[in-house]
């Protein structure tokens, strides 16, 4: 209770006692958020007894980070059952996330550039400076979607993307933050040739046809992954048969001996995307750490088994 005898305060007073300035009082109270009980004769603002708490309230709300629009609301609720400060807490963390996650990449950056050699600091800066924080994977969804069929089915193309696009660790480590920066560079950079490069089997099977080629690579890259982390050579037997069948079953041909030999000659090595997956593995692999299985490298694994073993029924 204030100790005038209509207890109410003076602007003074309140802001004395809720260890704020004048100047803020009268800021929340310009905004609606602290209402004045009456004004004295002299054009004075009165607050009473209810004001002390609403501004300790307030200056709450704002030091979690929460925006004057945002506090209005929640003085506005009344009894809380329509989960207005929660709604605003968890917004503020999302933002909050999002600023560590900034910073995180930001420090291993600086890192990055500290810890360099000099010769190599100008085209260090070139490479993270042309990257956000946190950075943004619409480049490499981009070049993805320039690769694929054009009117391949919305679902597929999704779910390829899912697998493609690495997702940019919250904690990167300065290497993780270079590899990403260079997969950035690389996807870009134009292509060489054409701005659209289509590869063979993408004509071959047709927008439909490749929906039914990546869901089959899927499963094939699945079981390939398996054989990579065992530290398997590549060989034929049911990761390569599955391989086989996604192409057979998108070209809607028979798998035959002829059949293995021509794939052999399609599945050309593309050092561009070679090197797209080089660079995944290393922004997903923590320092230290024992690098997943790509798409890439199950690719690969797997042209190498379907080359060995065309080799070996020719001979």
């Amino acid at each position: 209770m204030f100790m005038s005898r209509d207890g109410l305060c003076g602007i003074g007073e309140l802001a004395e006692r809720a260890g704020v300035t004048v100047k803020t009082v009268r800021f929340y109270s310009d905004r609606g958020l602290l209402p004045e009980a009456s004004r004295s004769v002299g054009g004075h603002r009165r607050y009473g007894p209810e004001a002390l708490g609403r501004l300790r309230l307030i200056r709450s709300l704002r030091a979690l980070g929460l925006a004057v629009s945002e506090v209005r609301r929640v003085l506005d609720e009344e009894d809380g059952a329509s989960g207005v400060l929660e709604d605003a807490v968890a917004g503020r963390l999302r933002e909050v996330g999002s600023e560590l996650r900034a910073l995180r990449w930001r420090e291993a950056a600086l890192r990055l550039v500290q810890e360099c050699p000099p010769g190599e600091r100008a085209d260090r800066l070139r490479l993270v400076g042309s990257v956000a924080a946190p950075p943004s994977t619409e480049p490499l969804v981009r070049f993805w979607r320039g690769w694929l069929p054009p009117r391949m089915p919305a679902r597929a193309t999704a779910a390829f993307l899912e697998v493609a696009v690495p997702r940019p660790p919250d904690d990167p480590a300065p290497a993780q933050v270079l590899a990403f920066a260079r997969l950035n560079a690389l996807t870009l950079a134009p292509c060489p040739g054409t701005a659209q490069p289509q590869p063979e089997a993408h004509r071959t099977a047709g927008a439909r046809g490749a929906a039914v080629l990546y869901a089959g690579l899927a499963e094939a890259y699945e079981l390939a992954g398996a054989r990579l982390r065992g530290g398997v050579e590549p060989h034929a037997g049911d990761a390569l048969d599955c391989f086989v069948s996604a192409y057979t079953d998108a070209y809607g041909v028979r798998d035959t001996p002829d059949f293995r030999r021509v794939l052999v000659r399609q599945l050309a090595d593309d050092p561009r995307l070679d090197r797209y997956w080089e660079l995944v593995a290393e922004v997903a692999t923590p320092p230290g750490g024992r690098p997943e299985p790509t798409p890439g490298a199950a690719h690969d694994w797997l042209c190498a088994a379907l080359q060995a073993q065309t080799v070996a029924t020719a001979a």
